[in-house]
Order: structure tokens, then sequence, then C-alpha cells
């Protein structure tokens, strides 16, 4: 009996050999959280419903004709093991079409055995070591500990299922291909790729330029490698901006793992800028091989044509160093899918980094932080969360009694001596923006960060009609290759001492590595304000402070989302009488994080219960789409109380001209003529792809410039501006980034 059709070298594969590979693998992936023989199980066992002769005559019929199978397969194997695997049987059930709720595997009948029967008794001819497997005790698959807490076993189901999907993925694609066997990394030699790393930033260290703060960051760096020999669990690095987080949380990392036999390094940053900077710095000190960038700038469908055109863009995860966003971690680990959830085993048995943990949403925080814990205390996952603002995490709940450690010896006195600007505070009377922007003019070196893409274009047009030198834009209206091309030109003008003036978005912020005398920062939440900070004197060579300027203007923008962090920051930051309180100050900015989870209800917040109560009840897809709405609300879900890192969903388009053609244009050409090529052309075009928010296309005028390509990807076909990219004013322009 077969498991699939001809390949490309016209061989079929045998059922018995595609049970027992998958088997194999899956085994061999759960056993990284202590559940091999329950990812062994569910390999085996995973299309046994095509042992039945209605689907075998399916796939001859489609192999004659091209067409789908068309007979169902999944519900057999998973109506087999659920007496032994329990729920994480769903795991079956779902390997194509994604996790769905229990009752969905419950409701399997004896209807449905009935109608395998003949498939039972040729699966068990062909296979027959999965006979014995159902000779368990009830749930005996499923280990203890999966039992002490209802979301410790949704999470156990995640990474069941991801083990699952992955090797059945890697088995099927390698008999497609006309594979001897299924590509899979070997294991990789932390301890030598950690002494590779420690190479490297040794030969750095040895040819950059001194700075008087390198000797803090040696500090803070042997700090980091020191309290790596602790034992696995959750970590915190309260380390200020700029004293080198970059290569401190690395090298905590590798150590780690190298000691206590991790996997992988896992890296996640809130912005795909930083994502792209920082995996080129660790590419250069690890080799390209080693380092596996991944982030969300173009998603696959997950069902139909589409998925099988574009799948190969999706990433498993296969390498001992990952760079992501905390938006690709964090949604896929909510996730439904199986192209979303296929590389979550990868967390297992795996040290995790959590740069700038402050930008994570107040809204999901509660099933982040219930997540991470449950990563650490019961799958091998070591976590490290790294941020010049530490919030109070051990507050809630659901972190309470864990121990969390800090690698940094006394945060405090490292804040202390890393103050490097002196803050002015220009509140009351309001300015106006323009105003504002002729003062930072003046200055030959500045940065001036804003809250909004229409009020970082309103100051770059101010500075033009100044006709001042050396002016440049930033925000994620400008494709990535453009934004490099910028902060190139950028860092090359500050260290010549020419005349530069940049106006950005908040992005310069998040690990972005420029050193100005002055910063000119809108008023926003305490943690902004002293990134923005991080970027003014940030290698304390002025022989004195930098200046940062915290401005409020009677007319600049201020996203919904930053009202309360922004109130909260006034009642605590700032002129207060004769004193003023830096957004340094460490005991400030905790009563500062207290003040706002309460504010913001974001322990206990509409939301997050929802989505707490629905991992609760294994209702998976009430998690990632929303419950179903209550009779009298409409039909569908809910995606206001859905896992979502971002409310704002985006899309994709690809700038095919700007001064020219770009080689986006090549690439798009090929997306349409070759679909066959879609991963390669996908990845190659990410430094040319802007993320719009879905709600400017439904303005006419927009959509009317935004030619589909394939699935959710479109190509720009109207102006591009050679200074901020591109240009939707006069619709909604209240978008932070």
């Amino acid at each position: 009996m077969w498991a699939h059709s001809a390949n490309v070298c016209g061989r079929r594969q045998l059922l018995s050999d595609h049970a027992r590979s998958t088997a194999g693998l899956a085994g061999r992936f759960a056993k990284e959280f202590g559940a091999e023989e329950l990812g062994f199980a569910l390999g085996l066992f995973h299309d046994a419903g095509k042992a039945c002769g209605l689907w075998q005559q399916g796939l001859m019929r489609a192999e004659r004709h091209g067409r789908r199978v068309g007979v169902p397969h999944k519900e057999l194997g998973a109506n087999l093991l659920r007496g032994v695997a329990g729920s994480v049987a769903m795991a079956i059930q779902g390997h194509h079409g994604g996790l769905t709720e229990p009752r969905d595997l419950w409701d399997l009948n004896a209807a449905d055995a009935a109608r395998g029967k003949d498939g039972v008794e040729s699966f068990f001819g062909l296979v027959a070591e999965a006979a014995k497997i159902l000779d368990g005790e009830p749930m005996s698959l499923v280990r203890d500990g999966w039992r002490s807490g209802a979301t410790v076993m949704e999470m156990g189901v995640r990474l069941a299922f991801s083990s699952l999907v992955d090797a059945d993925h890697l088995d099927t694609a390698a008999h497609a291909q006309g594979l001897a066997r299924p590509r899979v990394r070997d294991d990789e030699d932390m301890a030598a790729l950690r002494d590779r790393f420690e190479g490297a930033r040794e030969e750095r260290l040895a040819t950059r330029l001194g700075s008087p703060i390198d000797v803090v960051r040696e500090r803070v760096y042997q700090r980091a490698v020191r309290g790596a020999a602790e034992s696995p669990g959750v970590f915190r690095m309260p380390a200020p901006t700029g004293v080198g987080k970059t290569w401190g949380s690395a090298g905590f990392g590798l150590n780690h793992a190298a000691l206590y036999g991790k996997r992988r390094v896992i890296v996640a940053v809130p912005f795909v800028t930083v994502t792209e900077q920082n995996a080129a710095e660790y590419r250069a000190m690890l080799g390209s091989d080693a380092v596996l960038e991944h982030h969300s700038a173009v998603r696959s469908p997950d069902s139909g044509a589409e998925e099988r055109v574009m799948r190969s863009v999706v990433e498993n995860w296969d390498s001992p160093f990952v760079v992501t966003t905390t938006v690709q971690l964090f949604d896929s680990l909510f996730a439904c899918k199986p192209s979303r959830m296929r590389k979550l085993h990868r967390l297992a048995n795996a040290v995790v980094v959590l740069d700038e943990v402050q930008a994570l949403p107040l809204r999901v925080l509660t099933p982040i932080l219930d997540a991470l814990r449950i990563l650490s205390e019961h799958f091998g996952t070591t976590v490290l969360l790294a941020s010049a603002t530490q919030p109070s995490f051990p507050e809630f709940d659901v972190w309470r009694g864990l121990e969390v450690r800090d690698i940094v010896d006394e945060p405090r006195a490292l804040f202390t001596a890393m103050q490097r600007v002196r803050y002015e505070w220009w509140l009351d009377p309001k300015p106006t923006l323009a105003e504002v922007a002729q003062r930072a003019s003046s200055y030959e070196q500045v940065l001036m960060v804003v809250n909004t893409t229409a009020d970082a274009r309103s100051v770059f047009r101010e500075w033009a009609s100044l006709s001042v030198e050396g002016v440049f834009h930033l925000s994620t209206r400008m494709m990535p290759a453009h934004r490099r091309d910028v902060l190139e030109r950028v860092r090359d003008r500050l260290a010549d001492g020419r005349s530069v003036r940049l106006v950005s978005t908040q992005l310069i912020e998040a690990g972005v590595d420029v050193d100005f005398p002055v910063v000119f920062r809108a008023f926003a939440p305490a943690e902004a304000l002293q990134q923005a900070a991080g970027r003014a004197n940030r290698e304390g060579r002025l022989g004195g402070d930098g200046l940062v300027v915290v401005f409020d203007a009677a007319d600049m923008s201020s996203p919904a989302g930053y009202t309360i962090g922004s109130k909260v920051t006034a009642e605590i930051f700032g002129p207060h009488g004769d004193i003023a309180v830096r957004p340094d100050d460490t005991e400030a900015l905790d009563r500062y994080y207290r003040t706002l989870y309460r504010r913001a209800n974001a322990e206990y917040g509409t939301r997050a219960a929802e989505i707490q109560t629905n991992r609760k009840r294994l209702d998976f897809q009430a998690v990632a789409d929303g419950p179903e709405r209550a009779l009298g609300k409409g039909s569908g879900r809910d995606p206001s109380l859905a896992f979502r890192m971002l409310d704002d969903d985006t899309v994709p388009v690809a700038v095919t001209d700007h001064q020219g053609a770009t080689p986006a244009e090549a690439l798009v050409d090929r997306l349409r003529s070759e679909p066959e090529q879609a991963g390669p052309a996908l990845r190659q075009l990410q430094p040319y792809l802007v993320a719009l928010p879905k709600q400017i296309l439904q303005n006419p005028a927009i959509a009317a410039l935004c030619r589909p390509v394939r699935g959710d990807l479109y190509e720009w076909t109207g102006p591009y501006d050679e200074h901020y990219g591109i240009d939707t004013t006069g619709d909604s322009e209240r978008e932070v980034w």
C-alpha cells in the first residue's frame, strides 16, 4: 500500500516506509522535551487511514488525473490513538488542517471506526509494531507533568503537534524530491560554535576604535558568561542601552547551550529592522550556515494551492542560531495552523533570548508570560529577558514564585555609571512641531524621534525648507534596502564630523547603533524615552554629557497605544517641582511598570482572560482566531479576543521602482511566471518590501496602486519618494512606525 503517488523518479512511497520514517523523526524531535514515545506513536499512526481501500483507490485516480484523493484519512489514526494519547491525538486529526478543539476528537464515534475497519487490519498488517502501542494504559503516552496544569497540557499538545507536522513534511518532501532520506541537520557542536563566537569577538575588539565605556561593556559581557554557568531557568539582563546586549546575550546563550546541552539559541527582537541588523552581525561572527534569519515580512497561505506553491518560504528553524522577531515567535506559538507551528518543537531544550522585552504588548502579556514559564519548567527552555527597562513581570500571578535571576551585578550602580546624557524637558508651554524642528536644526548633528510617520514627514519637510545640510528620514514606509542605505550614509557623516540631521519614527530606538551628540524625543512612554536617549553620546566620547530634549508639541500626533503609558510617564518622570526624575531611574521605572500594568489591566484584561480560558479548554482555534460570537452578535469568530501581537494587520508590497528599477522588479516577474521558485524569490524580495496597514488599502485610490502578485503580496505601482518612501498622505496617518 502506498502513502504518496509517484515522485520525480517515478516511484511511489510505501505507506509502511512513510509511517516508520515519520515516526522516527517525530520521536527524535519530541525527545528534546521528554516525549519520544509519544512523538513516535503520533508519527506511526498519523496516516493510518491511508490503509483503507477507498483511500488507495482514490490515490490511483488522483495519480492518473492529477486531482486530490478526496477520501479522509486523518480520523482513523486519531481515533485509534486517543485512548493512550488522550487529547494529544488532536495532533493527528489536525496535521493537515490545523488544531481545533477536543470536541472534534472525542466526537469521533463507532461509525468512524467501522468505516475504517478494513483500514485498521491492513494498517496493523503493514506496521505490526503499531498494535503494541495500543496495549498501554489510558493516557500512558502522556507525561505526568503535562497533567499538572491545563496550560501545561496545552503547550505539550502544541509541541507534539509541531514535532509530527515537521516530521511529516520532511519525509514527504524527501520522497517528492527522490531523496533517499529526509534532510535533517545533524545536531550542532554548540561548544565549537561558542568558541567561534568568542574568537570573532576577540578579533573585533582588537581592531575596533576604542570607547570610554568599553570597560563597562567588558564587565557586563564577562558577567553574562559567568551567569551562563547557572542552572537552566529564567534570567534577566537589566543592562543600559549601549552596554553591549547584542554580544552579551549571545555570549550567555552560546555558553549556556554548550554547558547544558541546549540545541540552539533563538534571539527574538521587536522589529524587523533590528532582526536584519543583528542577523548580519551574528552571521559575520558565526558563519552564514549557522545563522537563520526569519521574520514575517511575507506569509504564505495555510491551505490550498498557494500553500503548495509557497511552502518553501516557511522555515522550520533547523539551525543552531535563529534570529527572529517577537511577532513571528509568539504569533506562531499561539497559532493553530501547521505552517505556522511547524517550528515550535525547536523551542524545547533551547535558549530563548527576548530582547527589548518592554515592547511586548500589554493586552497579551499574561499568556506570553505563562507560556515562557511553562517552557522553562516543563520543556527544558532557558529564557533570557534583555532590556534596559526591565518590566516588573514577577508581579503577575502567572509568574508568582518563579525564580528570575539577574545576570548583571548591581544594576542600579551600572545604570548610574552609564549615564551619558542630561535631560531637558520642553513641555509647558507646549511648542509647535515646527518650532521644535527649527530648534533641532540648529545643531549640526541631531536625531529627532517622533511618534508617527506623518510627523516624521512634517519634520523632514520643515528641515528641507530651511535649506540645512545633511537632512535624512527613516520610517518603515521605506523598504529595508533604502533604510540600510540611509543608515550607512548617516553613520559615515557622523564618523566624519559632517552635518547630519535625521528624523525617524521609533524604529531607530530598537537597537539601531547610531551615536548622536543631541537627541530630540517626542513625549512618549518612559521606555521609549530611555531608548531614544541610548542614541545620544552612545560611546561616551563627547568629553561631557550628551543632550536629550523631551518635547510635547501641541500639534504632534500620538498613537492610541501610547495613551496610558504616556500619562503614567508624565506622573512619574520629568520635572516635578525642583526635582526632575530621569527615565533611567531604576526605582522610578519599577514604580512606572507596576502603575502601568494596573491602569491598563494588563494581567486580567478581557482579551488575556479569554485567551487563557481557551488555552485551558485546549480550544486552539479560539486562541488563534477568536471565540465564536454569541448568538445575536454576528456570525463567525471574534478576532478582538484572539492572540495577536499586532492588531493592525499589514500586507507586504514590493517596491519595484526606486531611482530606476529595483531588483524586486525581476523577482516579482519571476513569482508570476515561475511559481515553483516562490520560496527563493520571496526570500530575495524581503529587502524591497514595505508593510502597509490593511486599513489603508480600503482607500480605493491606494488600493488601485497595489497590484496583486501572489497570496497576500502586492506590487506597489505608485510613487516612491527618494527621501521617505511610500507616501499615502491624506489617508489615516497615525501609524507608529
